[in-house]
C-alpha cells in the first residue's frame, strides 16, 4: 500500500518526455543499427541481440543456462509505489518470456533527489523490492545517477536448462498464436496525462502491468511452447514482427479477438489516448503490415499501442493453445518473414 505522505511533490509524469516502455527508441531506428553491430562469436551464447529477443542466453553447463535482462524507462503513472511495482513486474517479464526462472534483481535508478525528495524514491524502490519479493527474489544491489527525469527498472537475472528455453525464434507454420494480457495501458496512461480522469480506468491498467507473468510463462512450457515473446514499447504488431523474422515465418491476427482492457476501445475512437510512441509503432508497422478494409481505427490502434509491462504472446500448437491463460489471437503461417496480415 503506498504511505500517503510520499506522494511525488510534482506528478511523476509530468517530468518525463515519454511514458513508460513508451519512451523506448523507435523500433525503424534502433533495429537497423543493432543488426549492425558486428557478430558476437562464443559458442555458450545462446540467445544473443540479433534476433531482437527479450533476453540474452548464456550456457554455463549442460544444465544451466544464465537468462540476463535490463529494463527501466521514465514514470508511466504518478504514484511512486505503482511506478516501482510496474517497472519491477516489466524487468522480470523479460526471463519469464525466455520460459526462465528468476534469480536476483539489481535496481537501475535515475532520479532528481534535490527535487523530489528521498521519500518518494523510497517507494518507487518499495514497490520495485514487493513484486520482486512476490516473484521469490530479492533485490541484492543496483546503480543510481543524478537526472533531472526520473526513470527507474532494473537488471534481472534468471536460469533456465538451454533445452528447454523458449526464444521468439521457433515458431512453426500452423503454431497458434495466443496473448496472455489485454491491451491498452497505454491508451489508459496517455489519456489521463491529457486530462481524462477516469480513476477506474487507471486502476484496471495498474493492476494488468503489476501482474507477473510467471505463471503465463509455466503454462507455456508446460504446453511445448514453440516461440514467445512478451508485448512492449513496440506493440503487439511490432514485437510479433520480431518473433516471425527470427523463426523465418508470417502471421495473421484476428483483430476483433485481441482482448482490450474495458474502456480502451472507446479511448482509442479518438486521437487524445494516441501516445507518440504509439504512433511510431503504427508508421514502422505499416511496412510489414497488411490491414484488412474492415478492421476498425480503433482495433489498428490497439494492436499498435505502446504497451507497458504486456502479456506474453504464444507460439504453440493448435491442439495445446487452450491450456494458456489468454485467448488465441491469430496463428502462424509460411510467407515473407515477419510480414503480418491484420484481418
Amino acid at each position: 500500500m503506498t504511505d500517503p505522505s510520499a506522494a511525488a511533490p510534482i506528478a511523476l509524469t509530468s517530468l518525463a518526455h515519454g511514458a513508460g516502455c513508451g519512451c523506448k527508441l523507435p523500433a525503424a531506428a534502433l533495429l537497423p543499427i543493432v543488426r549492425g553491430l558486428p557478430a558476437v562469436d562464443e559458442p555458450r551464447l545462446l540467445v544473443g541481440s540479433n534476433t531482437a529477443d527479450d533476453a540474452a542466453v548464456f550456457r554455463l553447463t549442460d544444465e544451466i543456462a544464465l537468462v540476463m535482462t535490463i529494463d527501466f524507462f521514465t514514470p508511466i503513472v504518478d504514484d511512486p509505489y505503482d511506478f516501482g511495482r510496474i517497472a519491477a513486474a516489466n524487468a522480470l517479464s523479460d526471463v519469464y518470456a525466455m520460459g526462465g526462472t528468476p534469480l536476483a534483481a539489481m535496481n537501475v535508478v535515475a532520479f532528481p533527489l534535490e527535487s523530489l525528495g528521498g521519500d518518494v524514491l523510497r517507494e518507487i524502490l518499495r514497490g520495485g523490492a514487493d513484486v520482486a519479493a512476490a516473484a521469490g527474489i530479492a533485490v541484492v544491489g543496483g546503480h543510481s545517477i543524478d537526472d533531472a527525469e526520473p526513470k527507474y527498472g532494473m537488471s534481472v537475472t534468471g536460469t533456465v536448462h538451454p533445452d528447454e528455453l523458449i526464444s521468439n525464434a521457433g515458431a512453426r507454420a500452423g503454431d497458434m498464436l495466443v496473448l496472455t494480457k489485454p491491451l491498452g495501458v497505454g491508451a489508459i496512461t496517455t489519456a489521463r496525462k491529457r486530462g481524462h480522469r477516469d480513476d477506474d480506468l487507471l486502476a484496471r491498467g495498474v493492476a494488468t502491468m503489476t501482474a507477473l507473468n510467471d505463471t503465463a510463462s509455466a503454462a507455456a512450457r508446460a504446453a511445448g511452447a514453440h516461440a514467445m515473446t512478451d508485448v512492449t514499447g513496440f506493440g503487439l504488431l511490432g514485437h510479433l514482427h520480431s518473433l516471425g523474422r527470427a523463426s523465418g515465418v508470417a502471421a495473421v491476427i484476428d483483430a476483433a479477438a485481441v482482448p482490450a482492457l474495458d474502456g480502451v476501445l472507446e479511448l482509442l475512437a479518438g486521437d487524445d489516448a494516441v501516445s507518440g510512441g504509439s504512433r511510431r509503432n503504427r508508421e514502422y508497422a505499416e511496412t510489414f503490415t497488411s490491414f484488412a478494409a474492415d478492421v476498425p481505427e480503433a482495433r489498428r490502434r490497439l494492436v499498435c499501442d505502446a504497451t507497458t509491462s504486456g502479456g506474453l504472446l504464444v507460439a504453440v500448437a493448435p491442439g495445446a493453445a487452450a491450456a494458456l491463460p489468454g485467448p488465441v489471437v491469430g496463428e502462424i503461417v509460411a510467407g515473407e518473414p515477419g510480414a503480418i496480415s491484420v484481418r
